[in-house]
């Protein structure tokens, strides 16, 4: 009897240890580590200090939570969740809105170099290419391994679009996605048929199919050598170069500052971060359309998608085509930013990673691909000066997650459709 009631407590304290692991990692994202050769004084003691407390205090509160849970008669873990989601939802969106204050005032932090920008920015072109693939694997339920190939054909449609018709990077922006919304009628059309492994492994062939073809298309593609001189956004019209050409205004000069290297590099941070928001508003509201709920409604069941008059055709091609246009808007920021392209910037490994980060933040939940993209882009960062260790960090923190929360760390998924009873509100 003893050991049956001891059973409940020794599971609590193991959701509130991994819940304190993973606060552990979060709280060295926000505090920092200390560096190796770090002489043990009062700023790596604090940040020590402070790790422990945060850690501490979660496993406190989340060891109490669900002890407070049981008692109440909300013994699973999955009822608790769903009942503090619920009594949370008045504060999403306030936080919401205060992670997005902190989002636009990232660059002007006493912390934020270039460094930590440069870093935000590579985070958010994976966010907007996890919202992307969320749309084929999380809300269509299509296992698609090779996502790559529309960030690659949107990243080279813009670097040739750009030097040979000399446009800019806004008039090619939409081209940008077309091309790879074609792409993905294109791929969508031989897999109609497909499920499962089998998808999987037609996806994972045009991916590389893609990737193989820009190396050997020489002529059009520069081939292993890639593109280099890619033009880079601008101001309207006004680049961020210290010395412009005749007859054209620099940025630094149209508003009477200094020239700053770094100017570019935080214009490019909101661009992505506009581009991120545009996006996920799109997603949100194409949810609650019909094609959106048909999307859902073929992940769930695609012979009853059919039993419901659902096209399960164009339901299939319109997730890959619009899944892809995201691809091809990531990938047209992405040359602009580095400048030059090549092969190697679009492997297999690229489109795991996008896809860790769909799996991990939980399928269909647009905070959860944010919050998986933080992890995977960011922890990696923070643990550089451990460079031995940093990957075996890494993947113990996936695996940790992975065990506490299997179906993604935003498991909880909002319908978006409610049905009320007649006569009440809403």
């Amino acid at each position: 009897m003893a050991a049956m009631a001891s059973a409940p407590a020794v599971a609590v304290a193991k959701d509130a240890g991994l819940s304190a692991l993973v606060a552990v990692v979060l709280a060295f994202l926000i505090v920092g580590t200390p560096t190796i050769d770090s002489p043990g004084g009062l700023v790596a003691g604090s940040r020590l200090g402070t790790v422990a407390l945060i850690a501490g205090a979660v496993f406190a509160l989340r060891f109490g939570v669900l002890i407070w849970g049981r008692r109440k008669g909300e013994g699973t873990r999955g009822a608790l969740t769903s009942a503090l989601a619920a009594r949370s939802a008045p504060l999403l969106r306030p936080l919401g809105f205060a992670a997005l204050g902190f989002a636009f005032l990232l660059p002007t932090m006493p912390f934020a170099d270039r460094y930590v920008v440069d870093v935000a920015t590579t985070m958010l072109i994976y966010v907007m290419l996890g919202w992307g693939l969320n749309i084929v694997v999380g809300l269509a339920g299509l296992l698609d391994l090779g996502y790559v190939a529309f960030y690659a054909v949107g990243a080279y449609s813009y670097a040739i679009i750009a030097k040979t018709f000399g446009l800019g990077f806004w008039a090619c922006l939409p081209l940008t996605g077309l091309f790879a919304a074609f792409f993905g009628l294109i791929l969508g059309f031989p897999v109609l048929r497909l499920r499962g492994d089998y998808l999987a492994i037609v996806t994972l062939g045009f991916g590389e199919i893609i990737r193989i073809t820009l190396i050997n298309w020489y002529q059009f593609t520069g081939g292993p050598n890639g593109i280099s001189g890619i033009p880079r956004p601008t101001f309207f019209g006004m680049p961020f170069t210290a010395a412009p050409r005749d007859g054209v205004t620099a940025f630094h000069e149209f508003f009477g500052i200094d020239f700053n290297a770094e100017h570019r590099v935080i214009y490019l941070y909101f661009v992505i971060l506009v581009l991120a928001l545009v996006v996920n508003a799109f997603t949100l509201r194409i949810r609650r359309l019909p094609l959106g709920r048909a999307w859902e409604a073929l992940r769930e069941d695609e012979i009853a998608c059919r039993a419901l008059g659902i096209n399960p055709t164009n339901t299939k091609l319109s997730a890959f085509a619009i899944g892809a246009m995201f691809g091809g808007f990531a990938g047209c920021f992405f040359a602009t930013r580095q400048g030059f392209i090549s092969p190697e910037s679009f492997v297999f490994f690229e489109s795991a990673v996008i896809l860790a980060i769909v799996v991990l933040g939980g399928m269909g939940s647009q905070v959860g691909v944010v919050i998986a993209a933080a992890v995977l882009i960011v922890l990696p960062e923070v643990f550089r000066e451990f460079s031995e260790f940093r990957m075996l960090v890494f993947g113990a923190g996936m695996v940790a997650i992975m065990i506490w929360r299997p179906r993604g760390l935003i498991a909880h998924r909002d319908p978006t459709l409610r049905l009320h009873p007649r006569g009440a509100g809403g």
